[in-house]
């Protein structure tokens, strides 16, 4: 028996293929265009999202011989909003991305008019472009004929996730999961249900929203043509919320930290919805059984997307893989340092305003430096969020990190950050734990995977990292970072006034 996982990030899209003890069988993936309007703008062209992933999944079972698919798992990039044309599945707008920052001043409005704490206490998240809810309310204002027409009932609004079921099942579901709801800064976390508040404060009609269900649920079945025979859709989880699922992280107390474009932790609290008080967000971990267990998020906007940047910006590499082999040879007399915050800054500043800077230059500063500091702005922006983590719920203090995506292939990467956290990461064998947890749940709820006991016991360790960096060394360092930030804050300021 196998499972499709579709994989629909930020920067591409995959069909996995898995057996029924969650080996990856074959693996198709395809790069897609950005599209960057106006600086601090990121869309993408819906059509280019549904071509390869439609593309990606055949490619993946074609790879793997064509075996009989049982279930689909889908785990795709959240908050990225699109609205589509009930009647013909046709978007009225290209999707906007999760880092796109265009609603900023509507949220800077918001705040300075009191309701970030009913957001907040609604839907444990923070008035951000970040979310959802003001890029809905963007799209039906700046479309003509939009608003009137949602209000009618015409159209539909989905998360990546809903969008796919959409098309992979011909128009006949128009669901989500409990984990993509609760991105969308319109979803009561604690309730269960949209919030009439939420939608009425953002100006979206209840009537745009899907069904929400369980992560491991029956969300359709794809049309008959794509693989041949109808394949139910039984596992959805928001990209982060599938990494924690996939590093089987199912424990209260149990932390994992994903790099991928961004980078994202989560802390499980379980089923205490826990309120953060150092402006961290409080998220549904996954949903099973109709019991939503809980989590406190970290978000940092830029990470493997930095590296990116020195490859298709600076065209200092010309693949991601030189990154570490190039810093290795950084000059040790030279302490750069890199903020990142091409798009803002994510948790725990929460500043849309702010972008990147770089700090330390020296007539010697070259490639290798660059390499260094963009590799290491990755272990000091999770130093960030492990510390607001550690001083919300105490439990995270003795947590061990667990590591999963692209990037925890650097070992310069990872040594530096259990150096700076001044404690252990752990890297898993299967560091591709995103596509693994969305066909977990797939497979659970088709019966072909084991419970979650059962798996947490399968997970299997690649390498632990210990620090090696000594105390002073790394409050030092830590220190220069937060000093850089309070920098990049401060240009942001001036410029905005």
């Amino acid at each position: 028996m196998t499972i499709l996982a579709i994989d629909q990030g930020t920067t591409s899209s995959r069909g996995i293929v898995f057996s029924d003890d969650l080996r990856p069988l074959a693996t198709a993936q395809q790069e897609f265009r950005q599209h960057f309007p106006r600086s601090g703008w990121v869309e993408h062209d819906p059509d280019d999202i549904w071509t390869t992933v439609a593309a990606t999944a055949r490619g993946a079972i074609e790879k793997a011989g064509a075996p009989r698919i049982d279930a689909i798992g889908i785990t795709n990039q959240r908050e990225t909003t699109l609205i589509w044309d009930r009647g013909t599945g046709t978007p009225i707008h290209r999707a906007i991305v999760w880092q796109d920052r265009r609603t900023a001043d509507i949220c800077a409005r918001m705040k300075a008019d009191g309701q970030e704490e009913a957001v907040s206490d609604a839907t444990g998240l923070l008035l951000d472009p970040y979310f959802s809810a003001t890029k809905i309310g963007w799209i039906l204002d700046q479309v003509e004929g939009a608003r009137a027409r949602a209000e009618k009932g015409e159209l539909a609004f989905g998360t990546v996730d809903t969008f796919l079921i959409w098309k992979l099942t011909g128009g006949r579901s128009h669901v989500t999961d409990a984990t993509n709801a609760a991105r969308t800064m319109l979803y009561d976390i604690r309730k269960g249900e949209w919030s009439a508040e939420m939608c009425r404060l953002f100006g979206v009609p209840m009537a745009l929203l899907p069904e929400v269900r369980d992560s491991a649920a029956e969300f359709g079945v794809t049309r008959a043509d794509l693989f041949g025979r109808e394949v139910p859709i039984l596992g959805v989880a928001g990209d982060q919320q599938a990494a924690t699922v996939g590093q089987a992280c199912f424990a209260p107390g149990m932390m994992k930290s994903t790099y991928g474009t961004g980078c994202f932790a989560l802390l499980n609290t379980g089923g205490d919805a826990v309120r953060s008080g150092n402006r961290l967000l409080t998220t549904i971990a996954y949903q099973l059984e109709g019991k939503p267990t809980y989590a406190l998020e970290g978000s940092i906007f830029i990470a493997g997307a930095v590296v990116q940047w020195l490859r298709d910006g600076l065209k200092i590499i010309r693949d991601a893989g030189e990154t570490g082999p190039l810093s290795a040879g950084a000059d040790d007399g030279q302490d750069i340092i890199m903020v990142p915050a091409f798009t803002g800054l994510g948790a725990p500043y929460w500043n849309p305003e702010a972008r990147g800077g770089v700090f330390g230059l020296t007539r010697n500063t070259g490639p290798a430096e660059f390499a260094r500091a963009a590799l290491q702005s990755v272990g000091f922006q999770t130093r960030d969020l492990w510390q607001a983590m550690q001083a919300d719920w105490p439990g995270a203090g003795d947590a061990v990190l667990r590591v999963d995506g692209g990037m925890t292939a650097s070992e310069p990467a990872m040594q530096f950050l259990a150096d700076i956290l001044g404690a252990p990461v752990d890297r898993p064998e299967n560091t591709e734990t995103t596509a693994q947890g969305a066909a977990w749940l797939a497979g659970y709820k088709a019966g072909i995977c084991p419970g979650p006991e059962e798996y947490a016991a399968s997970w299997k360790l690649d390498r632990r990292f210990e620090p090696q960096m000594g105390a002073d060394d790394r409050q030092t360092r830590y220190a220069a970072w937060q000093r850089a930030v309070q920098a990049v804050i401060a240009v942001a300021g001036d410029q905005s006034a």
